[in-house]
């Protein structure tokens, strides 16, 4: 590996940092993520990693984003200002993708081509852990492989889940850097607002929607063989996503 920094070690899925650059695993659809890719770096948005190409061990290259991600990257959205410019960052990106259309051939990692009408190519996995932050300041954004078309509503319930947060008290002060129960109501209202939405009415649904839409798609992935899909459901992941889901409903008073 030589001077080669791992970044990710999973063995279905290792990512390193080789000097000014990052090394991931290619899918059939890492056409489809390097053509949206290129339209990001041509139309001038400064998130996105850059495509450099394919390596000769078969592996994407892209641009390093200096900063912090991963576990570090939920206390950045933990402070009001963080939360807000998260907000902006997700409305810039479906600004900046919105006349985006994929070439003819290509598809997403669903199998589907698109966006159609209504839809923009959302990011997919739009949480803390895949944005890389300077402080409370994000500065890029990471790990495109589950970009896909669906209405931009999808990509906003799909943040609020993790940065309102849907979790329990217990959840966010231990593991979410929270240092006291959120209010989560209000921290669904100011990212809605930041973004760019008129109302949250009807988000907490739309939560609890993608909550249920993951859970499937993640059982659809692994039934294919899908990795890491396949080892979360052996080792029983669907409970803790059933569990989620049960939590969200039961508690929507806190969100309204």
């Amino acid at each position: 590996m030589g001077d080669d920094q791992v970044l990710q070690d999973d063995p279905h899925r290792e990512v390193v940092r080789v000097g000014d650059t990052v090394r991931r695993p290619t899918y059939p659809w890492t056409p489809a993520v390097h053509a949206l890719l290129g339209h990001l770096e041509a139309v001038g948005f400064p998130y996105s990693p850059r495509v450099r190409g394919i390596d000769a061990r078969g592996r994407e290259v892209l641009t390093y984003l200096e900063g912090e991600s991963g576990p570090q990257g939920w206390a950045g959205v933990v402070d009001e200002t963080g939360l807000v410019a998260l907000a902006r960052l997700l409305r810039r990106y479906h600004e900046a993708v919105a006349d985006f259309r994929l070439p003819e051939g290509l598809s997403w990692c669903t199998g589907e081509d698109g966006p159609h009408a209504g839809e923009v190519v959302c990011h997919g996995d739009f949480g803390p852990w895949n944005i890389v932050w300077h402080g409370a300041r994000p500065v890029g954004v990471l790990d495109w492989d589950h970009a896909r078309p669906a209405p931009a509503l999808h990509d906003v319930a799909y943040a609020l889940e993790y940065v309102a947060p849907f979790r329990d008290d217990a959840e966010c002060t231990r593991w979410l850097r929270h240092p006291e129960p959120p209010d989560r109501r209000r921290r669904l209202e100011m990212f809605a607002t930041a973004y760019g939405l008129t109302s949250a009415d009807g988000l907490v649904d739309a939560v609890i929607e993608v909550q249920r839409e993951t859970r499937a798609r993640v059982l659809r992935l692994a039934e294919r063989g899908d990795q890491p899909q396949a080892r979360w459901v052996a080792e029983g992941h669907l409970a803790a996503l059933d569990e989620r889901i049960a939590w969200s409903r039961a508690h929507r008073d806190l969100f309204a």
